[in-house]
């Protein structure tokens, strides 16, 4: 049987001190973060207010989309970074560890950032207008609602972070005066769609993040998310129905110089003994303003002096390396 990650490495934090307590009650729960992004890289956050009606209605209404015909779905199809339907074999996480692994099990409706940009070059790359499917028209009110939701939650979690590091509470969150973020509908359905896994296969195959935060809402399941730690290799990551699931990404990890890890992850193909389990996610990648200059944190806060990069330039990068074909 597959042991769990302790809850010692991957916490479960109440956010509701950060925004309603006292000053000693928010530095407590900046330690407990602190501790537990230098092991795992991973947290589960309760206390969000986000309501679990609206995270329900968007998986009913993505479900609706997945299962129309692939005919009508090809209309909204799109390669990796893209608005639209992400359909079978267009993704491998797995190459962004330059790993040739095979696609990965799984089907994504993906929108992002549209709010217009003042420099045109940018706004075209990172702020194209979303495409909602016209076949589900409760989703696109849906998603908007949540993504508002989880802009301000990533915006509170940034400045915990930089508390958390003993610096400005606003050290991260200062770069998120026109951020961009992706968010990705993950459907993971049953062999009976997807076929027998090729061997090195998985939902989605071994992989850091690469923005900021990642902010994550999942749903059990033997074919679910696991989380590598050094000393205990692979196990599944802890599960709590409230809770988002909360990891930093490559931008995070470099600005810190190491001390926070890239939460390494991947999700499990559909497991033998229940083939026909179908899961479906919902990721919030969080990221900054473009054009930001990510700068490693000194030492001793920092543990490794990574030469500066623009955050934008290495995200293209990112994407571009799990695009397959």
């Amino acid at each position: 049987m597959r042991t769990s990650v302790s809850s010692a490495r991957v916490p479960v934090i109440d956010l509701r001190p950060w925004l309603d307590g006292d000053e000693a009650a928010r530095t407590a729960l900046a330690r407990t973060v602190d501790e537990a992004l230098q092991t795992a890289g991973f947290l589960l956050v309760t206390g969000h207010g986000v309501d679990p009606g609206l995270r329900f209605g968007i998986r009913a209404a993505a479900r609706a989309f997945f299962l129309l015909p692939e005919a009508v779905k090809q209309r909204y199809a799109v390669r990796v970074g893209g608005r639209g339907w992400l359909g079978p074999g267009a993704e491998a996480n797995g190459y962004a560890e330059g790993t040739e692994t095979p696609p990965d099990l799984k089907e994504s409706l993906s929108f992002a950032t549209d709010e217009p940009y003042d420099d045109p070059v940018v706004n075209a790359r990172w702020y194209a207008p979303n495409v909602w499917p016209a076949e589900v028209p409760a989703l696109r009110a849906l998603c908007q609602e949540y993504l508002a939701r989880m802009a301000a939650l990533e915006k509170e979690l940034l400045s915990l972070l930089g508390h958390a590091l003993g610096l400005e509470r606003d050290f991260f969150s200062r770069h998120m005066d026109h951020p961009t973020y992706g968010f990705n509908i993950n459907w993971y359905p049953g062999t009976e769609v997807v076929g027998e896994p090729l061997p090195g296969q998985f939902r989605i195959g071994p992989h850091t993040d690469f923005g900021t935060v990642t902010i994550l809402d999942r749903q059990a399941g033997k074919g679910g998310l696991q989380i590598y730690t050094e000393d205990g290799g692979w196990a599944d990551a802890p599960y709590d129905p409230a809770a988002f699931t909360v990891n930093t990404g490559d931008l995070l990890a470099r600005w810190t110089g190491d001390r926070w890890r890239s939460g390494r992850h991947r999700v499990l193909p559909p497991p033998v003994d229940a083939p026909a389990e179908e899961l479906m996610s919902l990721v919030y990648f969080g990221e900054c303003t473009p054009g930001t200059l990510v700068e490693s944190v000194p030492a001793p806060v920092g543990r490794v002096a990574y030469p500066p990069i623009d955050s934008h330039v290495y995200l293209r990068e990112k994407l571009d390396s799990i695009t397959v074909g």
